[in-house]
C-alpha cells in the first residue's frame, strides 16, 4: 500500500467468516479495518467515523447491499464503495449490474482470493468514488 491509498476500510457483510478473511488480508497489507455484520450499524459507524473505502456485501438479510450503497452514496457521493457478491451467476450478474447503477465503484465476485481483493481495492482507490470515477469490474476464477 502506498501513502496515497486509503488506510481505513469498513467491511459490511453478514458472514463472519468473510469479514474475518477480508480483515486478515487487508490488515496484512497495512490497512486499518473495521467490520460489521449489519448494514445499518455500518452506515452509522461511517457517519460517526468516516472511512476511506467501504466494502459491502450485496446479499444480506436485514438490509441488502444495494440499499446500503444507495444510502451511502446519497450522503457521501464521493465515497469509494466495493460491492462483493456470491450466489448464482444469474442472480450475481443482476445484483452486480444494479450495484454499479447504484454507485459502486467496483464489484468483486465471491469466492475471491487475497490478490483479487487487494487488486480490486487498489483499483477502487485509483478510480475514487465520484461520478467521474468510473467502474472497475473484477472477475474471480
Amino acid at each position: 500500500m502506498n501513502d496515497q491509498a486509503p488506510k481505513r476500510v469498513l467491511v459490511i457483510d453478514d458472514d463472519l467468516y468473510v469479514r474475518r478473511s477480508i480483515r486478515i488480508v487487508l490488515e496484512g497489507a497495512g490497512y486499518e479495518v473495521s467490520d460489521v455484520g449489519d448494514a445499518d450499524v455500518g452506515i452509522g459507524l461511517h457517519c460517526t467515523t468516516p472511512f476511506d473505502v467501504v466494502i459491502v456485501d450485496l446479499l444480506m438479510p436485514r438490509k441488502e447491499g444495494l440499499e446500503t450503497i444507495r444510502e451511502l452514496k446519497r450522503d457521501f457521493p464521493t465515497l469509494p464503495i466495493m460491492a462483493i457478491s456470491g450466489g448464482g451467476d444469474i442472480i450475481r450478474k443482476n445484483f452486480v449490474q444494479a450495484a454499479e447503477a447504484f454507485g459502486a465503484t467496483a464489484t468483486l465476485k465471491k469466492p475471491f482470493d487475497g490478490d483479487d481483493l487487494l487488486n480490486t481495492l487498489k483499483a477502487v482507490v485509483e478510480l475514487g468514488g465520484g461520478a467521474s470515477g468510473g467502474t472497475f469490474n473484477s472477475v474471480s476464477a
